[in-house]
This record gives structure tokens, C-alpha cells and sequence, in this order.
């Protein structure tokens, strides 16, 4: 027997949290772009709470490209199920999900349901690549995809093609436009998403682009959850729990977190009684968790991949690192952020590191060390530059930069592949290291990542040097324990 509304009474003997709404009275409020697994885990999971006191936040799930998510979950009457990873871990049954069409198989149906009066929101979780933006932040007309979309506005391709024909439909019929939400994990996401938009509406359509860029809006977000990949062994374990078979389970970690700007019009979900936080200040809060989590998460990952582990838990498990990453945080990342309303740093802090320790969560040190050239000059050099203009002590903001530069190092003399924009350069410059001191210079000659300012700031570079020279004969959890000190000191 497969997951579906036929079994679903069965389920609910098993203690499992099912659906307890009347599902064939929910209708179609939600039109998603993106059926993946974050958001099945996130903002179907949100809207599947909405739906126990309001019907009117059914979800249209809507794939741009693969048919896989529809056929798994359509013979499933659109159920399925999230296993929630922690201490305990628990299974729970979502029905927020109402149908799920195939862009490319039925445009003119996904547009129906974007046009339809009683759609309020249009969503997505599509990628950075799905905006079809270029190096500028702009929109790419030289997109095939984005081509095509003007020359065939009413069978579009993309996410960006199908709101510009939707809104145009809804202008000419007197709807009042929906509110667009990106979820994806973008800084300024509703804000790149609204630019590209109205970029093409102007150049496709320019009698339409004031009434867009005066009626729609476009809210910035912040979401948060790990979601592991679904594998069999997730499969095998979901049927064991619920008794019957699911096609395409998802799983999460227990933290969930979803922050929405707050300029959404016409009706909405009651977002304050599922947990969703809607402030003026998303900025502040993807500031928290740029800075706070995935800072601290690269901290995890360069380090503790010299220390030899493999896994964020198993790193946390080292009391010398996870005491250093904590006194990071609290004492040098933390004093330069303001709190934006509805977040206490210090829980935050808690919170984050309470996630670290999840063993049910297999996150890979190799898999976060991935493009840090991207991903440091936001995580890690702000937060130094911040505390350098107010004197405070940068020693341990140094120490992910150092254990970088040995990341980089190490793996080059060992001829392992290096998963960055800049694996050619990095390896380069790696080929002239030793392991002293002096490398620091080098990789310091990397313009792309350090400007020539803090590059030639002397307080940075000294501490950088000590941190890399410290770190240069790391290979166990015991000589980075005895380095980590000698920092702190």
C-alpha cells in the first residue's frame, strides 16, 4: 500500500502527525515554482500548518523542467512525508500540496492557476541560475531561454517569462496582481528578483512595466533548514515508521526558520501563528546567519578537515573547536551585529550551535568547504574589517582564512580536485607555498578575494601569519587543540 488519502486513517493510529483538516475543502491559494526537496521541508510545511485554521493556502506545485516530483506525488493524492532529524526523530504526513503540473507540458495551465483571483502568492525555489541573471544582477537577454520567453510570451520557459504573461492576464481582467515571494537563498532576493522582472516586462511589454513596478510586490526573505538528499535508506525508513510506501519522502533537521519583509498585500496566510517572522529588517537577519551560521560553519569545515574529520557533528565533538567556534562567535561576530526585532542573538548562537551537534545530520566538512573564494569574503572578511575600524581583536576571525589557505595547500601537493571558481588560481599560487609563514603573502596576492587595503593592513596580516603559522603542522585533533590555544592566547 502507497501513501495516500485512502491510508491516511490508517496512519493516524501509528501517532504520526497527519493532516487533521478536511483536505478536500482546501483550495488552491499557493502557486510554487520550484517542487524541490527545501521547499517541501520549508514553505509547503508552513502553509500545511496555515491549512488547520484557513483553506485557502492549497499549493499548485509547479516544475519547470523534470516530471519526477509529479509522478511521484500526484498517484500519492500530493502527500508525502518529512522525517524531522534530531535527538528524537519524528515523521509527519503534509497535504498542502494540491496538484503539480509540468511547465513545459501545460503552460497554459500553470498560467490559469497564476491568473486565477483566488492566487495570492506566487513563490519559488529555482536557484540563483532560474533568475537567468547576468555578472551584473541584472537580467541576461542573451538567455536562450529568456529569448525565447519574448518572442513567445504566451508558452514561456521561464519563472520569470510565466510572471510577466501572468501579470500582463491579470492586468487585462481587472485581478488585483499577487504578491511574488522568492525563497531562494539569495541576498536581496525579492529585490533581484523584482529588478529582473520589471527588465523584462519593460522590453517586452512597456505599457504593463508602471503598473508592475507600482502594484507588485516583491518581499525580500530568509529561509533556513539542512535538508539532507533523499536516498533509499530514507525511503526504507519512512516506510518502516508510517506502514506504507512513500515515493518521495523528505527529511530536515527539527530547525526551521522563514523570514519575510513586510510589504505583502491582499490577503495572506496568518504567518505569526505558523512561526514565520515578518519584519522590515530581513537584512538583519540574513546578516545573523551569514555571519553567525555559515561563518561559523566554514570555521568547522577548514579546520576541522585538518584535524582529520569528515563531518560537522564529528568536528563539534572536539571540545577544544567547538568551545574556539563558540567564543568566536559570542566574542567576535556577535559584538559588531545589531539585533534586528524578534531575533535574540545569544539563543541564536545557542540554536546554531545545538544544530552542530545534531548527529542525525550527515553534513559534510568537504561539501561546505566548497567555493571559498565565494563564500569567505562574505562570511568571514566584513566582520574582520568591522573589528579592525573599532580595534577590537581579530586573532580568531583569522583562523578560518589560515585553515583555508592549508585547505587549499594540502589538497593541491596531494593532486585532489578543488570545487572553486578559482580552482586554476588557487592551485597556482598553492604550488609556491611551503607551509611557512610567508605563504600568507601569497595567497594574499589573490586581488579577487582581498582588496589591496586589507591585504596591506599590517594588524590583518600579522594575525593572519600567526594563525597559518600555527596551524601549518595541524594533522590530528590534538595538535589543532594545541594550536587553537596558542590563538586564543
Amino acid at each position: 500500500m502507497t501513501l495516500s488519502l485512502a491510508s491516511v486513517a490508517v496512519l493516524g493510529s501509528r501517532n504520526l502527525k497527519i493532516p487533521a483538516y478536511d483536505r478536500k475543502a482546501v483550495s488552491i491559494g499557493v502557486v510554487h515554482f520550484g517542487p524541490g526537496a527545501f521547499h517541501r521541508v520549508h514553505q509547503a510545511c508552513y502553509l500545511d500548518d496555515v491549512l488547520h485554521t484557513d483553506p485557502r493556502w492549497g499549493v499548485c506545485e509547479v516544475s519547470l523542467h523534470s516530471t519526477g516530483v509529479r509522478d511521484a506525488l500526484m498517484p500519492q493524492d500530493g502527500l508525502y512525508t518529512i522525517a524531522i532529524l534530531d535527538a528524537e526523530s519524528s515523521f509527519r504526513v503534509i497535504g498542502s500540496v494540491k496538484e503539480v503540473l509540468v511547465a513545459p507540458e501545460s503552460p497554459a495551465a500553470v498560467l490559469d492557476r497564476m491568473v486565477a483571483p483566488t492566487t495570492y502568492i506566487v513563490s519559488a525555489t529555482i536557484t540563483e541560475k532560474g533568475y537567468c541573471l547576468n555578472k551584473e544582477g541584472g537580467l541576461d537577454f542573451s538567455h536562450p531561454d529568456i529569448a525565447y520567453d519574448l518572442k513567445h510570451p504566451e508558452t514561456p520557459k521561464t519563472f520569470v517569462g510565466f510572471l510577466a504573461r501572468a501579470l500582463r492576464l491579470r492586468h487585462d481582467r481587472g485581478h488585483e496582481p499577487f504578491n511574488v515571494i522568492s525563497c531562494d537563498n539569495l541576498a536581496d532576493n525579492g529585490h533581484r528578483l523584482r529588478r529582473a522582472v520589471l527588465e523584462f516586462v519593460r522590453s517586452s511589454d512597456p505599457g504593463l512595466a508602471d503598473w508592475v513596478e507600482k502594484e507588485v510586490t516583491f518581499p525580500c526573505t530568509m529561509v533556513d533548514s539542512i535538508t539532507p538528499a533523499t536516498d533509499d535508506a530514507l525511503r526504507a525508513r519512512v516506510k518502516d515508521a508510517l506502514g506504507v510506501e512513500d515515493l518521495w519522502p523528505v527529511q530536515r533537521e527539527f530547525f526551521c526558520q522563514w523570514v519575510i519583509e513586510n510589504k505583502l498585500r491582499g490577503p495572506q496566510p496568518d504567518w505569526a501563528s505558523v512561526g514565520v517572522t515578518v519584519t522590515d529588517d530581513v537584512a538583519g537577519f540574513e546578516r545573523a546567519k551569514l555571519r553567525l551560521l555559515n561563518g561559523a560553519h566554514s570555521t568547522l569545515a577548514y579546520t576541522g578537515s585538518l584535524a582529520g574529520y569528515e563531518t560537522v557533528s564529528a568536528a563539534m565533538g572536539d571540545t577544544a573547536l567547538a568551545t574556539f567556534v563558540r567564543r568566536m562567535m559570542i566574542e567576535n561576530i556577535r559584538s559588531g551585529l545589531a539585533a534586528p526585532q524578534g531575533l535574540d542573538l545569544d539563543q541564536y548562537i545557542e540554536a546554531v550551535l545545538r544544530r552542530f551537534r545534531n548527529p542525525t545530520i550527515r553534513h559534510l566538512l568537504a561539501q561546505i568547504a566548497w567555493d571559498g573564494s565565494q563564500k569567505l569574503p562574505f562570511r568571514i572578511l566584513p566582520t574582520i574589517m568591522e573589528n579592525l575600524a573599532a580595534g577590537r581583536s581579530i586573532g580568531r576571525l583569522c583562523v578560518p582564512l589560515a585553515a583555508w589557505f592549508h585547505f587549499i595547500r594540502r589538497m593541491t601537493h596531494a593532486e585532489r580536485q578543488i570545487m572553486d571558481p578559482l580552482a586554476a588560481q588557487l592551485s597556482e599560487l598553492a604550488k609556491r607555498c611551503t607551509g611557512a609563514a610567508s605563504d600568507v603573502s601569497v595567497f594574499l596576492s589573490l586581488e579577487k578575494v582581498f582588496n589591496t587595503d586589507l591585504a596591506r593592513n599590517v594588524t590583518f596580516r600579522a594575525a593572519l601569519e600567526n594563525a597559518y603559522a600555527r596551524l601549518s603542522a595541524v594533522e590530528s585533533p590534538a595538535q589543532l587543540g594545541e594550536a587553537l590555544n596558542g590563538i586564543e592566547a
